[in-house]
């Protein structure tokens, strides 16, 4: 897994750097991204091996927030990110301290996000080309910020389109979904069961791409996002059985050109938004 990761990386990366004139690929349908937020511990000590057993990619959203600096027994150590980066896997940011952004913190966010990768430099690890907006806070005011830092492709929640509590959410749509705004299509939760899981990978087809976002497997700091181990490895039986393309979100640079944005970001979410409400209104004759 580790060699073929890293030569696609290698080649991706120089395309995105060097500008080539490669053709992007078609989507195929069933592709799903794998992504982990919040530097949970057991990101190293269950998600690592299950994800090499199976050899997928994912991307880890890493951040120093919470009580990270001190507590060693629910997120990892800098030398565990170091080795997750040496895997293969990809190390996105996350802020320095699980920084909300919203109107009125979208103008800490440089610093949050070179707080990220000033530690990837010292431990060897590329400058992140993703993030993840932490607790899924999202302003359009962030898209220049995030763009002038570096950032081709960062991941939000299913909101607005459902609510938060469910963990509900929209396939990614390219050239719909600002590639700075890309949706998730789940949201792991404690009470998710199969049937919650493949809901969201049911909307892998016809273009569209399902981003699944997970927390600790498990989450001993943060029950309400908890994955028990089992679920999460018969969620990665599922993927490998039925023969997803899994991948990383840097890797959605193989078939979405990040620089071409649509024109109103709001646009799509205000139309699904709307669609979501129609089939809640029931008709009258």
């Amino acid at each position: 897994m580790k060699y073929r990761i890293l030569c696609q990386f290698c080649c991706l990366s120089l395309g995105i750097i060097f500008g080539s004139g490669a053709a992007l690929e078609p989507i195929p349908d069933k592709t799903v991204v794998l992504t982990f937020d919040d530097s949970v511990k057991s990101h190293f000590t269950v998600v690592r091996p299950i994800l090499k057993k199976y050899g997928f990619p994912a991307t880890f959203f890493i951040t120093e927030g919470f009580d990270f600096p001190v507590n060693k027994q629910d997120y990892m150590t800098w030398e565990q990110i170091a080795q997750l980066h040496a895997d293969g896997f990809e190390i996105g940011n996350h802020t320095r301290d699980h920084l909300g952004i919203t109107d009125k913190t979208v103008n800490q966010l440089p610093v949050q996000l070179e707080g990220i990768n000033q530690q990837c430099r010292r431990y060897g690890i590329p400058k992140p080309i993703s993030f993840a907006y932490p607790g899924n806070a999202i302003t359009e005011k962030a898209l220049s910020v995030l763009g002038d830092h570096g950032i081709k492709f960062a991941r939000r929640g299913g909101v607005p389109e459902f609510p938060y509590e469910e963990g509900r959410g929209v396939a990614y749509e390219p050239n719909l979904d600002h590639p700075l705004l890309v949706p998730s299509a789940g949201d792991a939760r404690p009470a998710w069961e199969l049937g919650n899981f493949t809901r969201a990978l049911d909307q892998a087809k016809q273009g569209k791409i399902a981003v699944l976002q997970f927390h600790g497997v498990p989450d001993t700091a943060h029950a309400w996002v908890n994955t028990p181990r089992d679920k999460f490895e018969a969620y990665m039986r599922y993927l490998a059985r039925n023969d997803f393309n899994v991948i990383a979100m840097r890797e959605l640079a193989l078939y979405v050109d990040p620089g071409k944005v649509p024109q109103d970001p709001n646009a799509v979410i205000v139309a699904r938004q709307q669609a979501l409400a129609a089939k809640k209104t029931p008709h009258k004759d």
